[in-house]
């Protein structure tokens, strides 16, 4: 089977966020938005600085309750930063249209099952000349072996990233 594991990828993008979250005065502007999905539940945490302003809203609600509440930042950064510490990581292909539904069954049995997180992350720290910015979706594993296991058991892996760098209209890498 062919698929693109990220634990490297997410691993760097866990030192970005936490940068972020503890000093966003390093940065010129930014859009963050983040949405974890796991044992049922939601957390977003979504915060932007255009033109010196920033706005932030934090919020999620469990298995249990279908309504969402806010929450503090603390509280969402923790449950993200948790998700990113996982041992392994793959992406959806095509992102947030497989997400929503659009994918194969095979993806969103493993979506069901596994922590996945859709991250909207675009940055521009101050002094450098161009921005950043990706969009993907990736479903957490224990680890390497948990992965491997788990993605053996998929009858199509063609709803999974295959290849790094990965583009597409509505999902991409670092660029």
């Amino acid at each position: 089977m062919n698929v693109a594991l990220y634990a490297d990828y997410i691993a760097d993008l866990r030192i970005l966020f936490a940068e972020l979250d503890r000093h966003p005065e390093r940065f010129q502007t930014f859009n963050i938005r983040l949405e974890l999905v796991a044992a049922g539940g939601l957390i977003v945490y979504e915060t932007k600085r255009r033109k010196g302003l920033t706005d932030s809203i934090y919020y999620g609600h469990s298995a249990e309750t279908s309504s969402n509440h806010q929450i503090s930042q603390s509280t969402a950064y923790s449950a993200i930063d948790r998700f990113f510490a996982l041992g392994q990581f793959v992406a959806l292909a095509g992102g947030i249209d497989n997400r929503a539904g659009g994918g194969s069954a095979s993806a969103r049995e493993v979506d069901a099952q596994y922590p996945h997180c859709a991250v909207n992350f675009s940055y521009r720290k101050k002094g450098q000349p161009v921005a950043r910015s990706m969009l993907m979706v990736f479903i957490g594993f224990n680890d390497e072996a948990d992965a491997l296991q788990r993605l053996s058991t998929i009858d199509d892996p063609s709803a999974l990233v295959a290849e790094r760098p990965y583009r597409s209209l509505k999902s991409y890498e670092w660029k």
